[in-house]
Order: C-alpha cells, then structure tokens, then sequence
C-alpha cells in the first residue's frame, strides 16, 4: 500500500519550487507541465522537470510528470521525454475515454518507458465522470483516477459552493468507478490557500466520501492534508484491538467477537486491518 494522502502540484517552471519539495513532506509530488506553465516556457520546463526526475531527488516519494494534454501541440514531445525519464507516474489531463488512455499507453511504450512508469488519468469532464468506469479499467498501467475538479464544475457550469453539491454526483460515480477497479481515486484540489478552515473542512469530506488523498496547490495545505487522511491515535487503537478479538475468537473457534459491546465479523476486520496498514505505511 503506497499513501496518496498529500499530492502536490509543483510548477515545472519554478526552480526553486522543485527544487524546495525535496524538503517536504508530500506524499507524492507532481511535477506540473501544463496549467502553470506558459505556452512560450514549455520546452524548458519540460527540460528541467525531466533533468530533476532523472536525478531522483526526492528520496521515497512518489513522484509523477503532469504532461499537456493530447489535444495540445506539446503533449507527444511531454511523454517522449517523460517515458525517457522513468518516473512512477505520467499524468494526463482530461482523459475522456479508454481510447485515450490506449493512447498514452502506447505512447509511452513505444519511448521506452520501465514498466514502473503508469498512468494517472484525470477525470475533468462531464463525458469522463460518464465513463469513469471504462477508463478505470482500460489497462493494468492506468494506476490512479484524478479529479479535476475546477475543470468539471467550468464544464458542468456549477459554482463552487461549501459543501461541494453541485460535484456530489461526479465524485461518487468516480469513487465507485475507481473501487470497481480496483485504483485510488484522488480529489481535486482547493483554490483558497488562504482559507485553512474551508480547505480542511473539504479534506474531511474527501475522506469521509472515500478518497485516498487530496491533489494540493500550496505547501501549507499538506499538514491539515496528511493529518486528516491519516488514521487518528484512536482509530489505530480500535483496529487494533478489533484485529487481536477476531483473532482470539477464531483460535477459539468461534466465528464472531465483540469489541466495546458490537459485534466484530470479517468486514470489520478488513477495515481494521487497512487502518494498520495506512498508519504504517504513512
């Protein structure tokens, strides 16, 4: 199990900015050609992103290239170069279909990239919340669904209100398409990185909805990021000891245990045992 609990988005263009995220603690670090980079500084973001991944920098974090998207003029020369590269993920913006993804798919094969380079689709239409599912599981290389969620609301001509209601449907049909299929699904991120109540308020909301982590704009929102979608002290506690009455109860031979007066089964267990897993491996 890989944390996806704080996934940062670094302009390609910013030195100093992908140079300073060796230093924080993201879980995953995406290394951005597209929405932050001018059309005329292209060529030497794509250079200096490509150049930083090559000299592997940031240690055990997981680290992705955000290449242009394939309607773009610069998206074949993007994956030639990440491929080249090797990093642990390409991602791709507004992949609306599994033709899209076979697309990306060969694109990379055919540039050399290790098989450890997958693919990170993200969902930013009306068309791919539509086909979330298909595009899930278009090929074992597409690993993990992102939203995006600025994107879906301009398309959907919603408004970007508390709560996020006019997105509820999208991310619940994304949330189903992604466990179906057995991929992390990732939210969108938040604007305001001024408003740490709202921004904190929407984490919890993501993790309550389901999501694996949050794609982040701002170094400041990792803390409240990680903190939220990291089990608690008493979460842990609790799975733990859910974990140790199934097992004593099973050597027993018994097929159920109580643990704070409710009864414990194999679901519950499951649970537990992904707790642990998430507290250990963040």
């Amino acid at each position: 199990m890989r944390p996806r609990r704080s996934v940062l988005y670094l302009p390609g263009a910013n030195e100093r900015a992908v140079e300073k995220a060796a230093t924080l603690a993201a879980d995953a670090l995406v290394l951005d050609l597209e929405d932050s980079v001018a059309p005329d500084a292209k060529e030497t973001a794509r250079r200096r992103v490509c150049e930083t991944v090559t000299a592997a920098p940031y240690g055990q974090r997981e680290v992705a290239i955000r290449v242009n998207g394939l309607d773009t003029p610069w998206h074949d020369a993007d994956v030639r170069a990440a491929a080249q590269a090797g990093p642990d993920a390409v991602v791709v913006p507004k992949i609306d279909s599994a033709a899209d993804v076979h697309a990306v798919e060969a694109a990379l094969s055919a540039a050399g990239a290790p098989d450890r380079t997958t693919i990170w689709a993200m969902i930013e239409t009306p068309t791919a919340v539509l086909r979330a599912q298909e595009i899930a599981t278009a090929s074992d290389r597409l690993s993990v669904l992102v939203l995006g969620t600025n994107d879906l609301l301009k398309e959907l001509y919603a408004e970007a209100v508390p709560g996020r209601a006019p997105l509820l449907t999208s991310l619940s049909l994304c949330l189903l398409a992604g466990r179906a299929a057995g991929k992390p699904v990732l939210d969108g991120v938040y604007n305001d990185v001024r408003d740490t109540e709202g921004f904190e308020a929407e984490c919890v909301q993501a993790r309550q909805l389901g999501f694996d982590g949050k794609t982040l704009i701002h170094p400041s929102q990792l803390e409240p990021c990680n903190r939220v979608f990291s089990p608690s002290d008493a979460e842990i506690d609790h799975a733990r000891r859910v974990v140790a009455a199934f097992d004593a109860a099973m050597a027993e031979g018994r097929g159920v245990a109580t643990v704070d007066g409710r009864m414990v089964e194999n679901l519950h267990v499951e649970q537990a045992r992904r707790v642990l897993a998430l507290a250990e491996h963040a």
